[in-house]
């Protein structure tokens, strides 16, 4: 992404967002007095009106080093953010750029039907969320430690639509019955 560096900036945000799992109107209010302790601490904006609950998620050196990158944001940000529409436009083009174009299968709620597009054209913030809890869930397999981290309460129905069950750990459980 050197040769645009707007799109490389981007892309810092995107890998940030992967690494603490929040929604992108939750990354979009966080500042600087976020950082606390080595982690970020929020409350997630689907949670504050009932039984709001803080969250806090340790950040690895790779979220450290992005936060350290951009530390001279204006205005307290954390990030330098766009706008999140453009955001979405900026992470299909990260993903084209780097060839993240394969083929996957996404329901078509027009239609009601299963299509096949590539991934560039699908990839959007949430996909950061997802990757989050899916990469969490594969190292752990503890929906409810996950959850800690993502801001799910125990026992999310919501929590099932991040978490993939995929051919690794499919093979993984049938290697146990040897």
């Amino acid at each position: 992404m050197s040769a645009t560096p707007a799109l490389a900036v981007q892309r810092d945000i995107f890998v940030f967002q992967c690494l603490i799992g929040c929604r992108v109107g939750d990354l979009y209010k966080m500042t600087k007095a976020n950082v606390i302790n080595g982690g970020i601490e929020y409350i997630p904006r689907k949670t504050k009106d009932g039984r709001p609950v803080t969250v806090r998620v340790p950040l690895n050196s790779i979220a450290k080093e992005i936060l350290e990158r951009y530390k001279d944001c204006p205005f307290d940000e954390l990030l330098p953010l766009i706008s999140q529409q453009k955001y979405n436009v900026a992470i299909k083009k990260m993903f084209l750029a780097a060839g993240l174009t394969r083929p996957v299968v996404v329901y078509n709620p027009t239609t009601s039907e299963q299509e096949i597009r590539p991934l560039n054209e699908v990839a959007s913030s949430h996909l950061a969320r997802r990757c989050f809890v899916g990469n969490l869930y594969k190292q752990v397999k503890d929906p409810n430690l996950v959850g800690a981290l993502s801001g799910h309460k125990e026992g999310s129905r919501a929590f099932a639509r991040y978490r993939e069950i995929d051919e690794d750990m499919k093979r993984d459980l049938v290697n146990m019955l040897e």
